[in-house]
Parts: C-alpha cells; structure tokens; sequence
C-alpha cells in the first residue's frame, strides 16, 4: 500500500514485492469536429468467430449479395461496409486474438498494448465528460488458456499493463453517466475523492528510489490511471464548457433508468447496454465507446434461440458437423441482429441534417475468423457509418491480405492522429475505403 495523511492506495504486484532490489538508474477539436457535429468512434466486438461460408459475401464493390449471417443488414446497404482479407497478426488463441481485437497484439506476462479506442480517446477526450465509455456483458472467466482466460473479458488497454474491464450493470453504467455527475451531492462526493494520488505521492516516491527499472515504469503507469480516475473528478467539479450542443434532445423515456441488477434475458442485456453507449454519444457525454458483446472467451447459452442447445464457445468448435454449424451460424446471426438495432437506433438521431450514424465510425467484428481451429485470417470485420464523409459505406472492399493493424492506422488517421505506424504492427494505410 501506498500511504499517506488520510489515504491509502493499493498497488499492483512489483517486483520489489518479491524480493529486495536494488534501483536502476491538431487540436483536439479540430480532429473530432471539423466542423458541425463531433466525431465519434464505437467499437463493437464479437466473441469466438463465425463460420466463414455463412459470413463470407460474393462479389466486390457495390455489386455484392448478402451471406446469411449477415442479411439482417441488407437494409443498412448505404451505411455498411464490409472488409475482406484483414488478418489478426498477432493473437492465438481466443485470449490472445481478444486483446488483438483493438490492439494489434496478443497478450504476453500480462503485457498487449494501448488499444485503438483509447488511442483515439486520449486525442479527443477532453472535450466531454467521460474520455471513453467501455461496456460489456459479461464477467471475467477464471481458468487459463495458456494466458488467464480472464485477460479475455476486453478489448481495451490504456497502456500495456492497463487493461480496461467493462462495466456489466446496466443501472451502474448509467448511473455513473448520467446521475452521479451533477448536483452538490456529486461534487461533495468528489471533493472527497480528489487528489488521492497527491496524498501519498511521497510514499510513491520513496517506493520508486527502491525498485528496480521496471517497477518504476510499473508505478508510473499505475499512477497514470489513477490521473484517469482524478480528471473525470475533475470534470465533475469543474465540467468542461461544452463545445458542441446537441440539435435534439433525448426523451424522458430514453433517460428511463434501467432496473438493479443484471437481466437474464441475454437481448434485453446486450440492448440496454447499446443504449446507453447511444446515450452517452447523443448526449456528448463521451465520444468513444467500445462495447464487449460477451466475453472474448464467452461459454453462453443460447438455448434461447430455435435449434440451438450448446454454449457458444462449444459449438464454435464445430468439426464441420453440420448441427454445430447451424447452431453456430445462427448465433452469429443473433448477433448481427442486434448490431442492426444498434445502427438503426444511430440513424435515428438527427444531428441538423445529419445523422448520429452518419457522423459516426463503427468498426465491428471479431479477432478470430472460426473457432474450429482458431483460424485469424480474413476476419469478419464491418465499418458502419460515414465518419462525416471519411468513409465511402455501401461497398464490399477486399484489401487483399493485411494485417488489422493497417485497418487501425488508417482509422487513427481520420481522428487527427498523424502516426507512422500503430503499435509497430500496421505500418500502411489502406486505401479505397
């Protein structure tokens, strides 16, 4: 712990713990905005891949045909651009190939990377109450595959030992967004909670004169976090002058507080978490959001469904039996039903004339092509909206064969980030898109 008058901070596991060492030596508005309406960038991520015939669409251009995973969005063609012959690089296995999902990298000693989305977050957040917003659905998973299956449950790190977990309770998650962020109780609330980092930033220092070089990047990094969590207290004594109102406003109904606790029915969950990420961009409460659909080791049941009976993850590993590959392609169909929801509900916020989606960029999908063999070439990858004219949707594109990590360089481009590479792994734009 770290110590100070009134104050204590529990720190990560160092080396120092173990045994005795001895110490080694563009403006953000500008790249959001351009003018009119912010920006924003979502990602949304899908667990255990899908089976690549049901997903894979014919033809190139505008003149292709829907697969059957992905028909429920034939009436999104103008918005949708699907991406062929990206290739996860970097990860193996489903944990590895979850952390790849935004970063590029597998996971290693409990190292990957700082992630797409919050790359783009530390360019434009400031500007909103909440840098990002990360969601999901579901809980770590205890267990290892080959990494600790839990490292599975995000796709977002904040720097290469800071992963991200997402906030699973629908009421939690709004509450956070939208009820402890005003009034005098919030800001009596923050008050208390402010500078805790500055209380024992002593102790800190004289921890660090005893670690070793990498316990000292350790400890900064952690206490880089804690900065994260002191500037939102920040923001909520002192809120940022917003920079952009909003044309419309949210109904009653849309502010409608969800109920305690988690739902069982796995729509209603998954749906209520997409709209409150809807929310917090309509409102301009944040600007990039990242959203777990499940667990990136996820074992769900979805006997809810006609015909299916297994877990995910288990019919994933279909062998090419044909009741597995039902099964498997209807879950995935599920889920692209519920993207449609997402993208539909985007569209329907008007902006002046333009849309949420149309000012949006959406990048959905999955680090893994097919469970049955782990397979990471040409993945399933989607762009939604019209990033307020950066992207040209209504095409299918087929890059060839690239790494995802190109595909991020690119996006990072369009939000001002004038990067050479993103995280030595995409080391070219893609073109066309």
């Amino acid at each position: 712990m770290l110590k100070g008058i009134g104050a204590m901070l529990a720190l990560p596991k160092l080396e120092i713990m173990a045994a005795p060492v001895t110490s080694s030596g563009v403006s953000s508005s500008a790249a959001a905005s351009g003018g009119g309406a912010p920006l924003r960038f979502i990602s949304i991520f899908q667990p255990n891949g899908v089976y690549p015939s049901a997903w894979d669409v014919k033809g190139e251009g505008r003149d292709y045909t829907f697969s059957p995973i992905l028909k429920p969005l034939e009436s999104m063609r103008d918005d949708l651009l699907i991406l062929s012959g990206l290739n996860n690089t970097a990860g193996g296995g489903h944990v590895g190939m979850t952390s790849a999902f935004l970063t590029a990298h597998g996971v290693m000693n409990g190292r990957s990377d700082l992630s797409l989305d919050q790359k783009i977050a530390q360019r434009i957040g400031s500007e909103t109450a909440f840098q990002s917003l990360v969601l999901g659905t579901e809980p770590p998973r205890q267990g290892r595959a080959g990494q600790p299956i839990s490292m599975a449950n995000t796709v977002s790190w904040s720097s290469p030992t800071t992963r991200i977990a997402p906030e699973i309770n629908p009421r939690t998650a709004f509450d956070r967004l939208f009820r402890d962020q005003t009034g005098p109780e919030a800001k009596r609330n923050a008050e208390l909670r402010k500078s805790v980092v500055d209380i024992v930033l002593e102790d800190a220092k004289g921890l660090k004169r005893k670690a070793s070089h990498l316990d000292q990047h350790k400890i900064d990094e952690y206490l880089d976090s804690i900065r994260a969590v002191e500037t939102q207290i920040e923001r909520t004594i002192d809120p940022p002058e917003p920079g952009w109102v909003p044309p419309t406003k949210p109904t009653e109904a849309d502010y409608a507080r969800p109920e305690p606790g988690i739902p069982r029915d796995r729509s209603e969950h998954l749906r209520l978490m997409m709209d409150i990420m809807i929310l917090s961009l309509w409102t301009d409460t944040t600007r990039v959001g990242s959203l777990m659909t499940a667990h990136g080791f996820s074992r769900q049941n979805f006997s809810f469904l006609e015909g299916v009976t297994g877990d995910h993850h288990g019919i994933s590993h279909h062998k090419e039996q044909e009741r597995s590959v039902t099964q498997y392609t209807r879950v995935s169909t599920w889920y692209i039903e519920q993207f449609k929801y997402f993208l539909e509900r985007m569209k329907g916020i008007d902006e002046g004339g333009s849309s949420l989606l149309d000012n949006s960029v959406v990048l959905y999908g999955s680090g893994m092509k097919d469970g049955n063999g782990h397979k990471k070439n040409n993945l399933p990858i989607l762009l939604a909206g019209k990033g307020k004219g950066s992207l040209r949707p209504g095409r299918h594109v087929n890059v060839g064969s690239q790494p995802l990590a190109n595909l991020h360089l690119t996006l990072a481009q369009k939000f001002g980030i004038e990067d050479e590479h993103f995280n030595n792994a995409g080391k070219r734009t893609i073109q066309g898109i």
